[in-house]
């Protein structure tokens, strides 16, 4: 005959045979512990982690610093070093800390907050930021720049045998002057500007066009500098003002006549 099993709750090595329950786990000292873990602080601004580009700007005005005569070449080589080996925008701010701002985008901790795209009708908002594009080619095909995109201080553009279109009316600019160099050969070129942008055109042309704005207007004291030149040989550069097309505006109305529709 074999003994029977004791009863749930009931503690088997118990010599008195009675029900001593079973303790159950204390997990306080667990969740105490949990609670007094400090909370992990944000990271701030200069501990954030800089990618390429932002070391490639660094580079950039460090070698503008060596020819401007603010850096020797050994400091240009000890600090080139250095931005290519930093990780955050802190390091990265060190290695310009005793240089000046001119304005070439230089990812340090003041211009993490700098808008990227803000109100196109305020000049001073369009102004700085990492080119998108500094040229253009085209040969036997065609190319356009237009919308939200970021104009270098240096662009150029050719064509040959096609066809090109650079709209400045959405763009930012890498600087306050700009220079934008256009060449079409048997080929044309438009480049479209928005009212009030301060344009000049400077081109020549043999068996072909270089052309101005014909309506041109008073430029707004505020914006950056424009200024076109070039060459078209058996083709056209041709240079126009349109005011952008705003948002909820149809095609056809009064609005859009007065937008060039």
């Amino acid at each position: 005959m074999t003994d029977a099993a004791p009863p749930r709750g009931e503690n088997p090595g118990s010599t008195d045979g009675g029900s001593t329950p079973v303790p159950a786990k204390d997990t306080a000292p667990a969740a105490r512990k949990a609670a007094a873990a400090p909370a992990k602080a944000a990271a701030s601004p200069l501990e954030m982690r800089a990618s390429d580009n932002d070391r490639d700007r660094v580079v950039d005005r460090l070698r503008e610093a060596l020819t401007e005569g603010r850096l020797d070449l050994a400091e240009f080589e000890e600090r080139f070093e250095v931005a290519y080996r930093a990780k955050t925008y802190g390091e990265l701010e060190a290695v310009l800390h005793d240089l000046p701002d001119t304005g070439a985008a230089a990812p340090t901790a003041g211009l993490l907050d700098k808008r990227r795209s803000g109100d196109l009708d305020n000049w001073s908002s369009r102004i700085g930021g990492t080119p998108s594009s500094s040229g253009a080619f085209a040969m036997w095909s065609g190319f356009e720049r237009k919308g939200r995109w970021t104009v270098a201080r240096r662009f150029t553009a050719f064509t040959m045998f096609g066809g090109g279109e650079i709209d400045l009316r959405e763009a930012r600019f890498e600087d306050r002057e700009i220079r934008v160099r256009c060449f079409a050969v048997m080929g044309g070129m438009g480049v479209i500007v928005p009212p009030g942008l301060n344009v000049e055109v400077k081109g020549f042309a043999l068996m072909g066009g270089f052309g101005r704005p014909t309506d041109d207007d008073d430029p707004d004291p505020d914006s950056p500098t424009v200024r076109i030149s070039g060459f078209a040989l058996m083709g056209g550069v041709g240079v126009r003002r349109k005011a952008r097309k705003r948002k909820g505006e149809r095609k056809g109305g009064a609005k859009g006549e007065l937008e060039g529709k």
